[in-house]
């Protein structure tokens, strides 16, 4: 598969990267993103409980839910069953 990521690539991308606690700009930077589209998939992922903030100091870092095991799960299930390859960071 090629061209533009779709949103639930994003998603799935957003979701892996904070299994460990990761700053905003280390997701956009790694992810791709810029701030605007960062802080709306963000704000989404956060609003459906899939993200939660933790603040560390004066800084919050993004982790990932358990909830977002089974997102993470389900998209990989299905994208290896759509495109024979699980789904990897396009970076």
């Amino acid at each position: 598969m090629s061209g533009r990521r779709t949103a639930f690539e994003i998603y799935w991308e957003i979701l892996v990267f904070c299994r460990t606690p990761q700053s905003f700009t280390g997701i956009i930077n790694r992810c791709d993103l810029n701030s605007k589209t960062g802080q709306e998939y963000i704000g989404f992922l956060v609003e459906k409980g899939y993200l939660v903030g933790v603040a560390e100091g004066d800084k919050t870092r993004y982790v990932s839910t358990e909830k977002a095991g089974e997102y993470i799960a389900l998209f990989g299930s299905l994208y290896r069953k759509l495109f024979d390859t699980a789904p990897r960071f396009k970076l």
